[in-house]
Parts: C-alpha cells; sequence; structure tokens
C-alpha cells in the first residue's frame, strides 16, 4: 500500500512549517549578506576608491576580465548600494529558501554569465560594478523556476516585485540611460533563466513501495 508523508517537513512546498522555517533563514542570511557590502564600500571609500579601477569589470580589456567575478560585490558610492539592497534582499531570499546549493550554483552561473555579458558587450570606456546584474538574474530565475517547477509562490514573488519596480524593470534591460549597465541587466536575466532550469529540483521517487 502507497502512502505519503506529512507534508510538513517539505520546505519546497508553501505554507509547510519546513517552508517558512526555510524562508526565515534565508532571510536572516540575505540581510547579514548587505553588511559585508556596506563595510567594502566603506572600505573603498576610505581608501579612496581604489576597488572599482581594480576590480571592475572592463569591456574588452583583459585586466578588467577579473572584474566579471568581483564586480557584484562593488558600488559606485552608497546611494548605489541602497538601491540595491531591498531587491537583493528580497529576491535572494526566495532564491535562497530553495536549497544552499542550488543557490550557489545558480548565483555563480547568473554572476559569469552577467559579467562575461558585459565585458564581451559592453563600452570599453566604462567601468562596471554593483549586483544588479545578479538581481535581475534572481528574477529571471524566480520567473522560469516557477514555470518549469510549477510553483505559484515563485510566479507570486516575481508578481510582486514588477508591482514595485515595474518600469524600472523594463527600463533596466534596455539601452536608454548611459550610466546603467543594461547588458548587465539582460545578461543576468537570461542567465537567471538558465540557471532555472540547470539546476532545477528533480521529483525524487517516492521512499514507500506498493
Amino acid at each position: 500500500m502507497a502512502y505519503g508523508g506529512s507534508s510538513s517537513g517539505d520546505p519546497n512546498r508553501f505554507g509547510t512549517d519546513a517552508f517558512y522555517a526555510s524562508l526565515g533563514r534565508a532571510f536572516v542570511a540575505m540581510c547579514a549578506v548587505i553588511p559585508v557590502l556596506f563595510i567594502i564600500e566603506a572600505l573603498d571609500g576610505w581608501l579612496g576608491n581604489p576597488f572599482d579601477a581594480t576590480a571592475g569589470i572592463v569591456p574588452h580589456e583583459i585586466q578588467g576580465l577579473d572584474g566579471v567575478f568581483f564586480a557584484p560585490f562593488l558600488h559606485h558610492g552608497f546611494d548605489h548600494l541602497y538601491s540595491n539592497s531591498v531587491p537583493l534582499i528580497l529576491l535572494g531570499t526566495f532564491v535562497l529558501a530553495a536549497g544552499g546549493k542550488r543557490f550557489l550554483y545558480s548565483t555563480l552561473f547568473i554572476i559569469f554569465a552577467s559579467g562575461l555579458g558585459v565585458w564581451f558587450t559592453g563600452n570599453p570606456n566604462t567601468v562596471v560594478v554593483g549586483a544588479s546584474g545578479v538581481i535581475f538574474g534572481y528574477l529571471g530565475l524566480l520567473l522560469m523556476r516557477g514555470l518549469v517547477e510549477r510553483s505559484w509562490w515563485n510566479l507570486g514573488v516575481v508578481f510582486l516585485v514588477g508591482l514595485l519596480y515595474g518600469w524600472q524593470l523594463v527600463v533596466g534591460i534596455l539601452p536608454s540611460d548611459p550610466q546603467v549597465s543594461w547588458q548587465g541587466h539582460l545578461f543576468g536575466f537570461l542567465g537567471g533563466l538558465v540557471a532555472a532550469i540547470l539546476f532545477r529540483r528533480r521529483p525524487a521517487e517516492s521512499p514507500y513501495a506498493a
């Protein structure tokens, strides 16, 4: 006879105790990331802002290629960091709640997709830094994850973010503002779509035999 266990232990199922516990831990973890970014920005300012020039992405320049990894941890001042903090916490919480390994693999994939996209297609006379490519990547990931894994709460988060930041999201992936790296946003978003497929949750076989 086949039977199912209690759904209260499934962290991927909306409404379960495990889901809320996982969400809470993820929120605390993402909140802990933001002070680290502020410390980096404060240290950069104290030293005379050397980090952006040495660790940012410089498109088409070999010496700017290491910025593909480091750029998401740097920002052009505290206003730039403030604008990224809330959406990073919000989206990152829901991405992390689905599992630490998936979060790590997806984040690295998005970082490199966004960064390499900027390096190949960006303006060579610029230095690009900021976590906005990762933010757009998380948005794409949650959207595709909701479709691939049929997760309504993931789609609900995307809908909520769309209501809060709809116009900024549209403008962010269009070449409208020379001060904004739309390439990082666009390739980050595309990287998130792909990451959701690559690192999707496969249905586990039932441990209960008939």
